[in-house]
């Protein structure tokens, strides 16, 4: 492990899982999950983002199970209830009883599942390019969640997340490639959604009644070009969930917080200030 890397920040036990964890500022506690693209870890998704919003608030952003420099247990079973547990043991091991969540996509799915099973524990919810729920698998995620190593699979990946492709450099794209061969990072990706892929799309859907119920103030952040995770999607929780609000971005694809990294953070961080 490359101790001086930025994606490193320090290690605790959540769940009993060693997980690396960026934990930065002070302030109100808000905790940032990643999405599930290959190679990635919580400083890739949010490298953007801890700067700015740790500004006035603690911002937590951890590698959950699974991904990046947090712990991969041997026989462990991927899925929503784990990825839950983990994310609930990251906020017991920092001794913190409830805090804001955003939501990534795949991390979208994940603080749903929490705010409506450990209600007491969330405050506010951004969800961005939200999975969790019900939706017809995309080529594009179906192709996200099949990666198969190569620098020309990262660079079509890539082209499909951003909507502006001056962002996908060929240096991004070995860069993101390197990060996906890592030592165990894509034995564990490829073990988490092995086709068929709409069973785990499925698997990642929280109920319609139990959405319908949450109480929490949400905000709702979609691209409009979004070839990953449909735009309905984001209509669809803007419809079930009471106290929301949708921002949708033109010309913008999955990558909110890189492509309107600015506008992102400003939306964000008036939300939570609320």
């Amino acid at each position: 492990m490359t101790t001086n890397s930025p994606e490193i920040g320090r290690q605790i036990i959540a769940g009993g899982i060693a997980t690396n964890v960026h934990d930065v500022g002070s302030g109100a506690p808000v905790l940032l999950i990643h999405g599930s693209g290959p190679g990635v870890t919580a400083w890739a998704n949010w490298r953007l983002v801890l700067p700015e919003l740790s500004r006035s608030r603690r911002v937590i952003a951890p590698d959950m199970v699974g991904f990046g420099y947090t712990e991969r247990p041997d026989g462990i079973t991927y899925g929503i209830d784990g990825w839950v547990a983990h994310a609930v043991g990251v906020l017991d091991a920092l001794g913190i009883e409830q805090a804001d969540l955003v939501g990534n996509s795949f991390g979208g799915a994940i603080a749903l599942a929490l705010a409506i099973r450990h209600p007491q524990r969330v405050r506010r919810m951004v969800l961005m390019g939200s999975v969790g729920v019900p939706f017809t698998l995309t080529p594009g995620l179906d192709a996200a969640w099949g990666y198969e190593p190569s620098i020309e699979a990262m660079r079509r990946l890539l082209d499909l997340f951003a909507y502006d492709r001056s962002l996908v450099t060929d240096e991004l794209a070995e860069l993101r490639y390197q990060a996906s061969i890592r030592p165990g990072f894509q034995e564990s990706f490829s073990a988490m959604f092995p086709a068929p892929r709409q069973r785990w799309v499925d698997a990642m859907a929280s109920a319609e009644a139990d959405i319908r119920a949450i109480r929490h103030k949400t905000l709702i952040i979609h691209g409009r070009d979004d070839q990953i995770i449909p735009l309905s999607n984001s209509q669809t929780l803007n419809c079930w969930i009471d106290d929301s609000q949708l921002h949708v971005f033109g010309r913008c694809g999955h990558w909110v917080q890189i492509e309107y990294s600015a506008d992102f953070n400003q939306l964000v961080g008036h939300f939570l200030a609320g």
